[in-house]
């Protein structure tokens, strides 16, 4: 039996679209375990995988922001704690910019037999299985995609009767059903962790006053750090629970709304894990068909073609954040509106382990 070690260093949302690749190779007969390496941020999104999968946090010096100081004792943890694993091999996952060889480098030091990721640079003896980017498979499609192909490399496909589409283990009733707000609602998530995908708070605010005079219930939501936004978005019309969730009653809440409006965030791969439709206000700083919700109905708004497209930028490059501010409030509505209409959703949702349909 095989031993696996997954790893994916970087964010929540980069963990739920890897999520689909780790079940690959879960699924596997001759795989004993799968054990996922993840950074600070993706570790609650790495225990919403269902299936058990355990998880060991690590955090990068070329991968997460702020990156920490490179140190012999922060590389020595990892290796010695890899080392104490015996791991049969691992699978590195990576997005187009990110390079497997560093920690390549590491693991091999720790005696991992066999390692696969997908590298644009030489790896040497660093990787046993290289996709070579843009030869081996396209840049230019979706991260869960991306990360089949990798696991796939490896030798790890998904069952005939699994769609591949993002899924997490069912949160009902870690919050909805325990006092949390009336249904129907929708959900706006105004915060984001790199300020150039963030859609401007004005409009936000704005959104939220158009909504809640139709009579619709808006609930805001953000992390411990977004409640001065969440409460200013929310205003008097809206209903703020910034910094009042962790991340499962934040997914039981975004499972039973009607939609949700955000940019592109971890909520919002968090809002396609559990099928809830998007209105995806998204900077073009990175390529959408990449990064887009995937696998549930998306109203993707924002000017794809201005300068900043493409630029990894996190704080806007061009003056007036035009990509995002040129999205009116009316705009959003109307987007509601027809996911709404094409969309329509049940006041709850039953199936343990829902995958987004």
């Amino acid at each position: 039996m095989t031993k696996v070690l997954a790893v994916r260093l970087d964010s929540l949302g980069d963990v739920l679209v890897t999520g689909p690749a780790i079940r690959a190779i879960a699924s596997d007969p001759d795989v004993c375990e799968v054990v996922l390496l993840c950074g600070p941020q993706g570790r609650a999104a790495a225990e919403l995988l269902p299936g058990g999968v355990r998880a060991l946090e690590w955090a990068s010096p070329w991968t997460i922001v702020p990156s920490p100081a490179v140190t012999q004792q922060r590389i020595d943890r990892l290796r010695e704690m890899i080392a104490a694993e015996d791991f049969d091999e691992a699978v590195v996952f990576t997005s187009f910019h990110q390079s497997p060889l560093p920690l390549a480098l590491v693991l091999r030091l720790a005696g991992v037999p066999r390692i696969t990721g997908a590298s644009t640079d030489f790896p040497g003896s660093l990787l046993d299985v290289r996709l070579k980017p843009g030869e081996d498979f396209p840049e230019d499609q979706p991260e869960v995609e991306r990360g089949l192909a990798i696991s796939a490399a490896a030798g790890y496909r998904l069952p005939e009767d699994d769609d591949g589409r993002m899924r997490i283990t069912d949160p009902s009733g870690s919050y909805v059903d325990a006092g949390g707000p009336e249904r129907p609602y929708i959900v706006l998530h105004p915060g984001a962790a790199a300020p150039a995908r963030m859609w401007p708070p004005q409009h936000s605010a704005a959104a939220v006053e158009l909504l809640a005079a139709r009579g619709d219930r808006v609930v805001v939501t953000g992390g411990p750090a977004d409640t001065e936004l969440t409460a200013a978005v929310a205003g008097t019309s809206g209903i703020d629970l910034g910094g009042a969730l962790d991340l499962a009653a934040t997914a039981d809440l975004l499972q039973h709304a009607e939609v949700v409006i955000t940019g592109n965030t971890g909520p919002a791969h968090l809002s396609a894990a559990v099928g809830t439709p998007i209105v995806s206000l998204f900077s073009p700083v990175v390529p959408s068909i990449r990064w887009a919700p995937y696998g549930v109905p998306v109203e993707l708004l924002g000017d794809q073609t201005v300068a900043c497209r493409g630029t990894r930028a996190r704080d806007c490059p061009v003056p007036g954040h035009p990509c995002l501010a040129s999205v009116r409030p009316e705009d959003v509505v109307a987007a509601v509106d027809r996911l709404r209409a094409a969309h329509p959703r049940p006041l709850a949702h039953a199936p343990a382990e829902r995958s987004a349909l």
